[in-house]
């Protein structure tokens, strides 16, 4: 290969612990000969938005990423990190967590100030730039049964944000309907999967796709899972004509959102309660149409709950949509004659 020149080899301190995710691929991609141009273009995306992450990493770790599948980087004091890829393969790393150094990594993620985090570490996260989110565990301080503190934080989660565009390219095909003149109309829309099938996702590439096409959305995203706000900023792509209230309970932002923003489309991720219950009536009364999603594996398993049968047996939705894994869309629920209907017409 060669004596590298002077220029040829990225440059960096060797003093700091902490490496940018970039330049250590393209010491990677120097050792094997790969042509810089070849990768780096391509991912530069993926390493943009890995930065917030690297950043509070030390190199070792961020060296062993697989930047384009990392899922979950997993950090517990006195054991070893594990990071963990869709497929279920884990790489287990010889580098052992301390005390210190967690505490370390999470007065990075705070840009060292922890205190104004605060609500966020009671919450049990913390969102960074680029829409990832840190989960906390630990030892939990409460008072008047409500979280006040987390001490001596023993596990970090990594969760790495992927945006999968067109991951809704089947479902919105259920939830818009042409009319006369070729007008689009939005039907009320519940979207039902088990934890882990993708709905948020789903969810997410919904409501860019709708709010791009023309109609002006409030998302209502308590835990800011769907537009992963950092600092008043939405860090996922989610339309031109959406506006977005987080860190709000669903039943009082749907009301304030119907009230202030006029919108034509609500949306909501994993609803459940009596409050979101009254928050939709009050929004589909109010002419706005709505778009939710809801934990259950099948028609039987969504009744169990009790606030969703209501919705169910009071006709709220016009099409209620099953995904199966991946945020493939399985059995479809139709309104027809105010029963519900399968694609083949079996009532249910």
């Amino acid at each position: 290969m060669g004596t590298p020149s002077k220029n040829s080899f990225p440059t960096y301190s060797t003093k700091t612990a902490y490496f940018n995710l970039k330049t250590i691929l393209e010491i990677k991609m120097f050792l094997e000969g790969v042509p810089k141009n070849s990768l780096i273009n391509q991912k530069e995306n993926i390493m943009v938005d890995l930065r917030s992450i690297t950043r509070v990493l030390s190199r070792d770790i961020c060296y062993s990423i697989n930047e384009n599948s990392i899922e979950e980087i997993r950090i517990r004091v006195d054991r070893p990190v594990i990071l963990k890829y869709p497929d279920g393969k884990e790489d287990i790393l010889e580098h052992i967590i301390t005390q210190s150094e967690i505490i370390n990594i999470l007065q990075s993620l705070c840009n060292n100030s922890i205190y104004s985090y605060q609500s966020q570490i009671c919450d049990g996260y913390i969102t960074l730039q680029g829409g990832h989110r840190v989960g906390i565990t630990g030892n939990v301080a409460m008072e008047d049964g409500k979280i006040i503190n987390v001490n001596y934080v023993s596990s970090l989660n990594f969760r790495i944000a992927r945006e999968i565009i067109g991951a809704s390219d089947e479902v919105i095909k259920e939830v818009v309907s042409k009319i006369n003149d070729n007008k689009l109309e939005i039907n009320n829309t519940l979207i039902v999967s088990k934890p882990g099938c993708g709905k948020t996702t789903v969810l997410r590439d919904l409501v860019r796709n709708l709010s791009n096409m023309g109609f002006t959305i409030s998302l209502i995203d308590e835990r800011g899972e769907i537009a992963s706000m950092y600092k008043g900023i939405p860090q996922n792509d989610i339309g031109l004509r959406t506006d977005v209230m987080d860190n709000v309970t669903k039943s009082l932002g749907m009301k304030i959102a119907v009230r202030t923003m006029a919108p034509q489309i609500i949306v909501a991720d994993e609803i459940g309660t009596e409050g979101d219950l009254e928050a939709i009536n009050y929004g589909i009364c109010s002419g706005v149409k709505g778009i939710f999603t809801a934990h259950g594996s099948d028609i039987a398993d969504l009744r169990q709950n009790e606030t969703l049968n209501k919705l169910y047996e009071e006709k709220l939705f016009k099409r209620i949509i099953f995904l199966e894994n991946r945020g493939k869309m399985g059995k479809v629920y139709y309104l027809d004659r105010n029963m519900y209907k399968t694609v083949d017409g079996k009532l249910v």
